[in-house]
């Protein structure tokens, strides 16, 4: 653990007390001190380490200004936290972070009432901040909101839906933080037009002159001000073209210096004294201060724990080279991205067909519909998102696609649990979701042979199909079980694996957590009873599967086991869809899942413990209905 006996500012911080103590000279080595010890914990616990990086100084100058947690400071998507929880009482914990029973890496409220709203997904902050702002204003308090968002999350719809609602006479400051990235670089117009808005360095100060000065003046003084600022408006809207923020009818000031504290003090100041609600544009260098990050911001985004870092190709990775394999042979096909071109593996598929790659920015809804009227235009579409965002584009999914029946495939990346991310991230919805169209297509290979395979499987079939598959590399325990070394992998099926004892149950799964069925079945075969475990790479049409696992079950108990919620999910659609079947019917049988969507593991534990899906579940639910049915 890192002594902070060796930080003469940071050592002091316990709170945002001891921010406003430090003399205003000596906060840029403050600022020093945290990027310094930012860069050393996130390299050891993995996370998020650029975007925080910018915004040190910026944080430094809220909590100079303003009083949380009487004021809120809210973040948008959360990640961009880091410094926040290291001023406001988090310090000595910060080498939890993103461990189980640490410190979140997205701000979350039950943590600490410094966080006011928790977000792990873009786009939310405005609203959010409007909405608590509205309701102090509603109850006649005097605190004040502060929502930092990245230009990134201004590229996803939700952001203009909060402005177009914003009412001006909010103690609200909304601080566009611009490093013109968001995870991957930002596109689109309305990233190019917040990059050209620009207003000279002494403009505060000079408005707040001018109008003191001009509403002195008897009679003429007002009436003078008020031509001024008509003029001013001309001259900005003939130099810049149009502020999407004073067209909303929004106070706006900058762009100015995200990392120069002295300036964000004084314009923050300024923003507080106001009577009314300001767009406070600040421009920040992604990576500050360290190499590497200022370097590559994209590849230092997140980045794993080092002691996890490891060589071999992630799923992810897997499919970005089997969908460039793909397009090399079929120019029909394109690839979509929500500004996630390194996160979903698609940044070797933009080098290579890059006339073929589309980055929508963070609108997973627009990347959805995007790709349904590419593939009503004779193109095939590959949409690859984390299954937490699939969540947002579910509309889109069910009424542009598959209502339609255009042939889309969607590339679910992060299924199943997400230890250090936590329940914002957690993929274990988009099965139930998914299950619930008709007509969808589920595959849930567990190899990189496995991935190439949905994708031509998927093409062929066509429709609305969806590939899920876990933010992590292959288990060699799953392969070695189910893939002997001549097996050639073809279109995804059920694979089978007996234990050495006679067998007396089936256990019935998918993805990673077929790990956990693995181990739960040597420890039983141990006690004497022997265990089936069905891995079914490929869930949706229930009824196909159903066909494939019935004449592979044992004679005994059925268990249904998922990482995912119970409800709607892989056990409960195939139990159903086995429900015709008399000789299943005389089986007792249970399900396996995830107790709570939320499920969040105590030092010690694991997420699976803690969302009762681990092997010891696997193993007492088989225990149980083997002494029922005897």
């Amino acid at each position: 653990m890192e002594n902070f006996d060796n930080y003469q500012w940071l050592s002091g911080i316990n709170g945002p007390d001891d921010v406003k103590a430090i003399p205003q000279e000596f906060l840029p080595e403050l600022a020093a001190e945290i990027r310094k010890y930012l860069a050393y914990r996130v390299r050891e616990n993995g996370g998020h380490l650029s975007s925080n990086l910018g915004v040190v100084e910026l944080t430094v100058a809220i909590h100079r200004v303003f009083d949380s947690p009487t004021d809120h400071v809210i973040f948008d998507v959360g990640h961009q936290s880091y410094v926040h929880k290291l001023l406001t009482g988090r310090k000595e914990r910060f080498d939890t972070l993103r461990m189980p029973g640490g410190l979140s890496g997205f701000t979350k409220m039950t943590e600490s009432v410094h966080d006011a709203f928790g977000a792990g997904h873009s786009s939310t902050a405005i609203s959010a901040a409007i909405g608590m702002a509205t309701a102090d204003a509603m109850d006649g308090r005097e605190n004040y909101t502060v929502a930092v968002v990245g230009d990134g999350a201004l590229t996803g719809g939700l952001a203009y839906e909060g402005l177009n609602n914003c009412r001006h006479h909010l103690r609200l400051v909304i601080i566009i933080n611009e490093n013109e990235m968001s995870i991957s670089p930002n596109t689109g117009g309305l990233s190019r037009h917040l990059s050209r808005i620009r207003n000279s360095r002494g403009y505060i100060s000079t408005k707040k002159f001018t109008s003191r000065t001009l509403r002195r003046v008897p009679l003429l003084g007002r009436p003078i001000y008020a031509f001024l600022r008509f003029v001013k408006k001309q001259l900005k809207s003939l130099l810049y073209k149009e502020n999407v923020f004073e067209q909303l009818g929004l106070r706006y000031v900058g762009p100015m210096d995200g990392n120069n504290t002295d300036a964000l003090v004084a314009a923050l100041s300024d923003a507080k004294a106001y009577p009314g609600s300001t767009v406070l544009h600040v421009k920040t260098q992604k990576g500050a201060g360290d190499a590497e990050a200022e370097a590559n911001p994209d590849l230092y985004h997140g980045v794993a724990p080092r002691e996890k870092e490891q060589n071999a190709p992630t799923f992810s990775e897997h499919f970005g080279s089997a969908l460039c394999h793909m397009a090399k042979e079929d120019d029909s096909l394109v690839a979509i991205t929500a500004a996630m071109s390194y996160g979903t593996g698609l940044e070797g598929f933009r080098m290579v067909h890059g006339d073929r790659f589309f980055d929508v920015g963070i609108a997973e809804g627009h990347a959805v519909t995007f790709a349904a009227g590419l593939a009503a235009g004779g193109k095939h579409p590959v949409v690859a998102l984390y299954s937490t965002f699939l969540q947002r584009a579910y509309d889109n999914v069910l009424h542009d696609a598959a209502l339609q029946k255009l042939p889309l495939i969607l590339a679910v990346d992060r299924a199943g649990f997400n230890v250090g991310d936590g329940p914002t991230h957690y993929g274990v919805y988009d099965v139930s979701l998914l299950s619930a169209i008709d007509g969808a297509c589920i595959f849930a290979p567990v190899t990189g042979e496995g991935i190439a395979a949905s994708l031509r499987a998927a093409k062929e079939r066509g429709g609305l199909c969806a590939i899920r598959y876990p933010n992590a590399t292959e288990d060699e325990r799953i392969r070695a079980a189910f893939y002997p070394i001549d097996a050639v992998i073809g279109r995804p099926r059920v694979r089978v694996f007996d234990a050495e004892k006679e067998v007396a149950a089936t256990v019935v799964t998918h993805g990673r957590i077929t790990a956990e069925a693995l181990k739960a079945a040597d420890r039983l075969s141990r006690q004497g009873v022997g265990v089936r475990v069905l891995l079914c790479e490929y869930l949706a049409p229930y009824a196909e599967l159903a066909a494939e696992v019935a004449p592979l079950l044992s004679d005994g108990p059925v268990v249904f086991y998922e990482e995912e919620v119970r409800s709607g999910g892989f056990g409960e659609n195939l139990a159903a869809a086995l429900a015709g079947d008399p000789e299943f019917l005389a089986k007792p049988h249970a399900i396996v899942a995830a107790q709570s969507g939320f499920a969040v593991a105590n030092a010690g534990r694991s997420v699976w413990q803690a969302a009762g899906v681990d092997s010891d579940a696997l193993v007492g639910a088989v225990l149980d209905l083997v002494k029922k049915k005897q």
